[in-house]
């Protein structure tokens, strides 16, 4: 039986963070599959990727909220004769908007890309992934460290990625693999657009240029890190809320949910 290549895979890697995220795992020379919906991008990165002198990417066009995503790239992996050694769940969106307002169908498609394909992708390949003694890295925020009024269900996806990966850190060590949440701050990325906010009037001390945070969060993986967060005063911030009672925390996410909201339209 031919021996299978070990691959990265990394998700949402149309854009943003994803897109550097595969250019630091390509560039410590690690084999890759990038999935994302659309399939030009991918094959930009891909070529990128291929003329930096490093094996050009598998790509996957795939719409990760469906239903088989998961058996999708199996199929995929295994017509290219490959087995994952690390997955990177980083695929996800975010809405403003108080929840009775927004759409239903829109706030359960987040839920179904920002938790349950994250979900899936992180246990479909535990065999392989403790083969290759890899690991996850599973991209969360500091928006899983406080309830949000204004963005509730994109806070709380993104509790339940840092709860569950912390927890699947812990099962999944006496296998040998290492799973890391990547908890950053504010980037600057095509997440403000797609959540609908036009003028994001975000802290600019806060935000962690998307390169950076790629770089830290494949440090933290390697070294086997349950969660990490880019940035000094990403951290501090994280610190502070730890002290600040609930009902304050809470209207002052409100308050700033409010101003994201005025920037709509």
């Amino acid at each position: 039986m031919t021996a299978l290549r070990p691959v990265t895979v990394i998700t949402g890697a149309s854009a943003g963070i994803g897109v550097e995220l595969a250019r630091v795992f390509a560039r410590h020379g690690h084999d890759l599959m990038l999935v994302a919906r659309r399939a030009e991008r991918l094959d930009a990165l891909a070529d990128e990727i291929a003329a930096s002198g490093a094996a050009r990417p598998l790509v996957l066009a795939c719409d990760l909220a469906a239903p088989g995503a998961a058996d999708a790239i199996a199929a995929a992996l295994a017509t290219a004769g490959a087995e994952p050694h690390y997955i990177v769940n980083n695929a996800g969106f975010g809405l403003v908007g108080r929840a009775a307002e927004l759409p239903r169908d829109e706030q359960l498609a987040m839920i179904d890309l920002n938790v349950r394909a994250l979900t899936e992708l992180s246990l479909a390949f535990i065999d392989s992934l403790a083969r290759r003694q890899g690991g996850i890295l599973n991209v969360a925020s500091i928006a899983g460290f406080v309830p949000a009024p204004g963005m509730a269900v994109y806070y709380a996806s993104k509790a339940y990625v840092l709860s569950f990966t912390e927890a699947l850190a812990s099962e999944l060590r006496p296998r040998g693999i290492r799973v890391t949440a990547l908890c950053p701050g504010p980037v600057k990325t095509e997440f403000a657009a797609r959540a609908g906010v036009r003028r994001d009037h975000g802290p600019g001390l806060l935000s962690v240029p998307a390169a950076r945070v790629a770089e830290v969060g494949y440090r933290a993986l390697m070294a086997g890190r349950r969660r990490v967060i880019p940035g000094l005063l990403p951290r501090l911030v994280v610190a502070a809320m730890a002290l600040v009672p609930n009902g304050l925390l809470l209207r002052i996410v409100e308050r700033r949910q409010a101003r994201r909201r005025a920037a709509l339209g």
